[in-house]
């Protein structure tokens, strides 16, 4: 039970979150989540308590494995869930409100946030998916928050870790932990793990495998893997094995499901069960989801950084009648766009599809694929973009801001 000063709280912030709504401001999960906590700082801790919570965090993948794995609890029972991505303590308070009466939680956490909300929530679960950069003028260095993943876990030994062990960074936040379930979730970006984050020295990987040639310090042995050259199985403890055949694309969102029943079975769920849920996922927040505009059919994908672009460009189907890249350079995006020379675009050069660069940095984007040698033209607008392209299917792209303007225009044009 809430006190009474919570309730209150509670109350003001639904007003608040009605008031957004109808005056067309946003769905208004942040404002009423702010009002709440500016009246009783202790809500989100009165809230996640007598939850069974799953905490999932990382660079990227997010919103995909905590929609899947609210998907996979919910063969449990209710499970509250902040399904817009708002997640920060704010939108936590507002996801845990909006469903007080459910007894499971799965909630998407930044990275940054993790230790204290972990420290309020006191999480039964908590998965670890990548680290990689993103935002350096707000999140900081990577190795900074490792260290901080790492140093928050500790506090947290009853906690069962989810935790990818590809992604170097993330094995070295999960390494001391006492109760970890290693996954083999992919990690198909390095750049930002050459260097072992314990020793300082090299990182080697072979055939799958990595370890660090300064440290006692190697990838370990996954509990749950993906396999797809055995009929596309997912196996698990126990000798375990179901084909998983998911509705999402792309390699990353296997290792995001896998992640998602892994953390699911922790708490209880039927791995059956769980598999078939997290099967039927086909949309996230809008991504993924393909829209009929005029003569086009346009699926969205986005892409937040290096490592996200990187997944997002290998789905992106190069048969299609157009590619437009959506790039803007907002505050949410991170300001600096130097990291598009991080971004192989030279893979779509190797297809020759149409490429029309767009958005707020369309220049900026348009530089780097003159650079990559890919003929494009440049329309900033992105819906101009789209219809700017051969009738037929088209692929976009789009970076944060750039994604949630496009979604909007979609709503006002119906």
């Amino acid at each position: 039970m809430v006190t009474i000063r919570a309730r209150l709280a509670l109350a003001a912030g639904a007003s608040a979150r009605w008031a957004s709504r109808v005056t067309g401001r946003g769905a208004g999960a942040m404002i009423g989540g702010l009002v709440a906590m500016t009246l009783d700082r202790s809500i989100l801790g009165q809230l996640g308590a007598r939850r069974r919570t799953v905490i999932v965090t990382g660079t990227n993948g997010k919103s995909t494995t905590t929609r899947m794995t609210a998907a996979a609890l919910g063969t449990l029972g209710p499970v509250a869930t902040n399904a817009e991505g708002a997640n920060m303590d704010a939108g936590l308070v507002a996801a845990l409100a909006a469903d007080r009466d459910a007894a499971l939680a799965a909630l998407e956490v930044d990275e940054m946030h993790v230790p204290h909300v972990c420290d309020v929530v006191q999480p039964s679960v908590i998965v670890l998916l990548n680290l990689s950069r993103d935002q350096l003028d707000r999140v900081g260095e990577i190795n900074v928050i490792e260290r901080t993943l790492r140093a928050g876990l500790a506090r947290h030994p009853d906690a069962v870790i989810v935790a990818n062990c590809d992604d170097v960074l993330m094995a070295s936040a999960t390494y001391d932990s006492p109760n970890v379930v290693w996954v083999a979730a992919g990690g198909a970006w390095t750049n930002d793990s050459v260097s072992c984050p314990r020793s300082g020295e090299v990182i080697v990987r072979e055939r799958g495998h990595w370890y660090s040639t300064g440290a006692d310090f190697k990838r370990p042995s996954p509990h749950w893997w993906f396999d797809p050259h055995e009929g596309g199985n997912l196996y698990g403890p126990d000798g375990l094995a179901l084909p998983l055949r998911l509705a999402l694309p792309g390699a990353v969102n296997r290792g995001n499901a896998a992640q998602a029943v892994a953390a699911a079975v922790a708490l209880g769920a039927d791995p059956a069960k769980a598999v078939a849920a997290v099967s039927a996922v086909d949309e996230v927040a809008g991504r993924y989801r393909t829209v009929r505009i005029g003569v086009h059919d346009a699926r969205i994908l986005l892409a937040k950084n290096p490592a996200g672009w990187q997944e997002a460009l290998s789905m992106v189907d190069t048969r299609a009648a157009g590619v437009v890249i959506s790039v803007n350079g907002q505050v949410a995006d991170g300001e600096d766009l130097s990291w598009l020379w991080d971004v192989r675009f030279e893979h779509l050069a190797e297809h020759r599809p149409r490429v029309v660069a767009a958005g707020e940095r369309g220049t900026d984007l348009a530089v780097r694929l003159c650079y990559a040698g890919i003929e494009h033209t440049l329309v900033h607008d992105t819906l101009a973009a789209i219809a700017s392209c051969p009738p037929g299917q088209v692929e976009v792209v789009a970076n944060y801001t750039a994604f949630l303007q496009l979604h909007r225009k979609l709503a006002r044009h119906g």
